[in-house]
């Protein structure tokens, strides 16, 4: 029987083409960010598949699950996150510097979430909007005082910002493009919102940082692709824009950020670094998405392994970090209510709530602490530093597991 929330593809979504090289299955799984309060309610679950397109080299999902399913109702807010927080005034500097002009009038960022990216260009003088789906979200952005449309950002979209507010200095897109099905629309939208000499950006997960470091936990219903620079290039010029510019950000363990324009502009030296970089590493490879496939595999019997080495022992474990990214590595490595008491996060939308499909209950930090683990699983190791201060501050003392990037280790804290 078929199920009306998701569709198998038959070819590339990027460039049409109709064969497809499959790369790794990770199960059949719920959707990342499917919070129950009780395992009475219902779960879909959907295939999790990667494959790779011969003719582009493009890495995609095999499944294409219904966006008004997965994001309507959100629960990842960009502000519970320090690092976030930090590398917003940043990326608001780095913008402002390559913008035609020093104070941009009007800075419009898609799927803006909580508002978090947009607050340091407000406090810098500009108007700012946001556009999300997820209604929760939105609301709460508004009521903080950025404003926030919630709705799914399109072509349409943009033409009403202009209509209504003008042409935009800045138009951005932090990790987006990755999670729609037709991300070229997208940046036809956002190159028709910006002046003839604004600024489009794209923020995307780098897949050589996926492929090097074992990123497989980023594999997950609402990531349909996962781009290496060459490929969203390759969507860029296609929207009518010109990429100049790049530079590293901090988020998802490791993404890149490319700033675009309406008029050709020369490329720079970090740009053309990047790419010959992208060719000497093989990131385009089917050999090298194979061999990340492989990986994967020994990954999930190698860190299956310590957990139940720890339970052994007669140890208490906790999770740390309600990811999207958790749900996939809990899933694919069979780690669920059995192996850990709780898991800890500080986003108030997902306390007292399931992890998708393994049952864990999302507790704050403090009430997963009081349950006094011996070992914390560190799920969201994208934020390493910043977690492992503030278990510091709170006075943790056993071991944590670091199960990314590349092979699990264990720390003594």
């Amino acid at each position: 029987m078929s199920n009306p929330l998701f569709t198998r593809i038959d070819k590339c979504r990027s460039c049409g083409g109709a064969s497809l090289d499959m790369l790794l299955d990770l199960g059949v799984q719920p959707p990342a960010n499917g919070l129950r309060q009780s395992r009475a309610e219902d779960l879909p679950r959907f295939p999790l598949e990667i494959c790779r397109c011969p003719s582009c080299a493009t890495v995609q999902l095999t499944v294409t699950v219904d966006p008004a399913f997965l994001f309507e109702h959100y629960v990842w807010v960009t502000g519970t996150s320090s690092t976030a927080n930090e590398y917003s005034r940043r990326f608001c500097a780095e913008v402002r510097r390559r913008a035609a002009e020093a104070e941009p009038l009007l800075v419009v960022e898609v799927a803006s979430n909580d508002g978090t990216f947009l607050r340091p260009f407000q406090e810098a003088g500009a108007r700012v909007l946001g556009v999300d789906p997820a209604r929760n979200i939105a609301q709460a952005a508004n009521a903080a005082g950025i404003e926030t449309w919630a709705e799914f950002f399109n072509q349409r979209t943009a033409a009403r910002i202009r209509a209504q507010l003008g042409a935009a200095s800045v138009a951005f897109a932090r990790n987006v493009l990755p999670h729609v099905p037709d991300p070229l629309a997208i940046l036809k939208g956002m190159a028709d919102c910006i002046r003839e000499d604004g600024l489009v950006v794209v923020e995307f997960h780098q897949a050589d940082a996926i492929l090097d470091e074992l990123h497989y936990d980023s594999i997950y219903h609402e990531h349909l692709f996962f781009y290496s620079l060459a490929a969203m290039e390759s969507m860029v010029t296609r929207a009518g824009l010109y990429a100049f510019d790049l530079m590293r950000s901090p988020i998802s363990g490791g993404s890149l950020v490319l700033f675009c324009s309406r008029q050709p502009r020369q490329p720079t030296g970090v740009l053309l670094d990047r790419r010959q970089a992208e060719i000497v590493g093989g990131t385009n490879t089917l050999e090298k998405w194979q061999a990340f496939a492989q990986r994967a595999r020994r990954h999930k019997d190698h860190l299956k392994a310590i957990v139940d080495q720890s339970l052994a022992a007669g140890r208490r474990l906790i999770g740390w970090g309600a990811s999207a990214r958790s749900s996939t590595l809990l899933n694919f490595c069979a780690i669920d209510h059995r192996h850990l008491l709780a898991v800890a996060d500080r986003s108030p939308y997902k306390h007292g709530t399931l992890t998708p499909g393994t049952d864990i209950r999302i507790l704050p930090p403090d009430a997963a602490l009081a349950l006094k683990p011996d070992v914390v699983l560190l799920l969201a190791w994208n934020f390493r530093s910043e977690i492992l201060a503030e278990l510091a501050q709170r006075g943790f003392r056993g071991q944590v597991i670091l199960p990314l990037p590349g092979d699990p280790s264990v720390l003594s804290v």
